[in-house]
């Protein structure tokens, strides 16, 4: 006797129907556990794409950062260097006029204006010939008083410095706002 004959029919069903939940169980814990692997191993690729694609940016970023500081770098060195000679002009204007304002003090030089040659004679006029003592041919001019001509080298003076701060600022506005 077989064993399918021991048992009756309806366990034999039973029995088949066990066995075949058994094995289509074990089959699809199997095809859980492949398709557990496949999407695994698609989670760990786009893990590692995203990771390069991080890395990818953060380098693109310190390159970026690199080439900013290095124009901000240059910036300022040629910024500097511009004030320097800025700063480098307002010293020789400040030297030369005070050099002036000394002479101009010691009397060593004296600031004089041209007479409009249409002013008459008999109204405050200086006449054209030069003094018994003097060597100055030419047209009239009259001397300045040497506190007024020390107020007119202040102006002047203070006219200088002002150019030149608007230079300064110019050439910094210019450097600032062109870019390189």
């Amino acid at each position: 006797m077989r064993l399918g004959e021991l048992i009756p029919a309806p366990y034999r069903w039973l029995a088949k129907a066990a066995l075949l939940a058994v094995l289509a169980g074990g089959s699809a814990a199997i095809a859980w556990q492949m398709q557990d692997w496949r999407f695994g191993k698609a989670l760990a690729e786009q893990a590692q794409l995203h990771a390069d694609t991080l890395n990818q940016l953060a380098h693109a970023s310190a390159v970026q950062q690199q080439a900013d500081q290095s124009k901000r770098l240059a910036l300022e060195q040629r910024l500097a260097t511009s004030e320097q000679t800025h700063y480098r002009a307002l010293n020789d204007v400040q030297r030369d006029q005070g050099r002036l304002r000394d002479r101009l003090a010691t009397a060593d030089l004296r600031l004089s204006v041209l007479l409009s040659a249409s002013t008459g004679a008999g109204n405050g006029s200086v006449s054209a010939t030069a003094a018994p003592g003097g060597v100055v041919h030419g047209p009239t001019r009259a001397e300045l008083d040497p506190a007024h001509a020390q107020r007119i080298i202040g102006v002047t003076d203070d006219g200088d410095r002002g150019l030149i701060a608007l230079a300064a600022c110019q050439a910094y506005a210019k450097e600032v706002s062109t870019p390189k």
